[in-house]
C-alpha cells in the first residue's frame, strides 16, 4: 500500500514538472506553440467550435482561443510568480524585525499580521485594489500585502527560535553586530518553510490574479490574461462553451500542478526536520 502510494505520488510530481517546465516554455517562446496572433480578430470566424484549424475555437471577436491560452500564460503565471516574490520579501522583512526587535515593536508588526490575516487573500486583495486602482501592478501589489503574513509569521517565530540558539549566544560573546548576526545566523535558519511556502503560494496568487482579473482590475484589455478570458466569455457561454472552459481549464491545471510540486517539496522538509 505504501509503495503503490509512494509510486503514484512520484508519477504525479512527474506529471506536474513537466506541466509546469512546459508551461514556463510557454511563458518565455510562446511562439513555439502557437504562430497566430492573440489579438488578431477575425469577426468572419467568430465564435467558431474548437477544429484542426482553432484547436480552442474563436471567441466573439474571432481571435484564436488556443493563442490566447498560450500568450496568456505569460501574464497569468507571471503575475502570480511576482506577487508571491514580493509577498515573501515584505513578509521576511517585517517577520525578521519583530523576530528581532523590542516587544512594542514586535506586538505592532504581529498585530498588521493578524489584521491583514483576518481576511481571506483574495478579499483583502479586492477591498486594496479598490482603493488603490486596477493594472497590472497593483494587481500584484495587492496580493503580495495580503499574503505577506503568511510568510512573515514563519519567519518571525523562526526568528525567535534561533535567537535564542547556541551559535547565536556565542556570536554575541564575540561582540558581533547585531546586523551582522541577523544576515549571517539569524536570517538563512529562519527562513525555514518559506520556499515550500512560497512554491504553494503561487497558485494560490494564480487564483487571486485570475479572480481580480475576472472582476474587471487585472491587465487592460484585450491582453490574453486568463482571468480576463473568463470574463470576456460570461457572455457567450450558453452558445460557445469553449471560450471560458479552457482558460478555466489552464487555471486549474497550473494550480493543481503547483499544488503537487509544493506538497512533495513540503514532505521532504517535514522529513529532513524529522516533524
Amino acid at each position: 500500500m505504501s509503495s503503490g502510494l509512494t509510486g503514484f505520488r512520484h508519477t504525479g510530481l512527474l506529471v506536474a514538472a513537466a506541466i509546469l517546465t512546459l508551461l514556463m516554455i510557454a511563458v518565455v517562446f510562446p511562439g513555439l506553440f502557437t504562430g497566430r496572433d492573440p489579438l488578431a480578430s477575425d469577426m468572419s470566424n467568430a465564435l467558431t467550435a474548437p477544429s484542426l484549424e482553432h484547436l480552442f475555437g474563436t471567441d466573439h471577436l474571432g481571435r484564436d482561443v488556443w493563442s490566447r491560452v498560450v500568450h496568456g500564460a505569460r501574464y497569468s503565471i507571471l503575475i502570480g510568480v511576482a506577487s508571491t516574490a514580493l509577498g515573501v520579501l515584505i513578509g521576511v522583512f517585517l517577520g525578521l524585525i519583530a523576530g528581532v526587535s523590542h516587544r512594542r515593536i514586535d506586538e505592532a508588526i504581529s498585530r498588521v499580521f493578524d489584521a491583514v490575516g483576518a481576511f481571506p487573500d483574495l478579499l483583502f486583495a479586492l477591498m486594496l485594489i479598490t482603493l488603490i486602482g486596477p493594472g497590472t501592478g497593483n494587481v500584484i501589489a495587492a496580493i503580495a500585502i495580503a499574503s505577506a503574513p503568511r510568510y512573515g509569521r514563519v519567519v518571525r517565530a523562526e526568528t525567535l527560535r534561533v535567537r535564542e540558539s547556541d551559535y547565536v549566544a556565542q556570536s554575541r560573546l564575540a561582540v558581533a553586530s547585531a546586523a551582522r548576526r541577523t544576515v549571517r545566523h539569524v536570517l538563512p535558519n529562519a527562513l525555514g518553510t518559506v520556499p515550500v511556502l512560497a512554491t504553494l503560494g503561487v497558485g494560490t496568487a494564480i487564483i487571486g490574479a485570475a479572480g481580480l482579473s475576472f472582476l474587471g482590475f487585472g491587465p487592460t484589455p484585450p491582453l490574453p490574461e486568463w482571468g480576463s478570458m473568463l470574463s470576456d466569455a460570461r457572455q457567450d457561454l450558453r452558445i460557445a462553451w469553449w471560450v471560458g472552459f479552457f482558460p478555466g481549464l489552464f487555471i486549474t491545471i497550473t494550480v493543481v500542478s503547483v499544488s503537487v510540486v509544493g506538497r512533495q517539496l513540503q514532505r521532504r522538509f517535514e522529513r529532513r526536520s524529522g516533524v
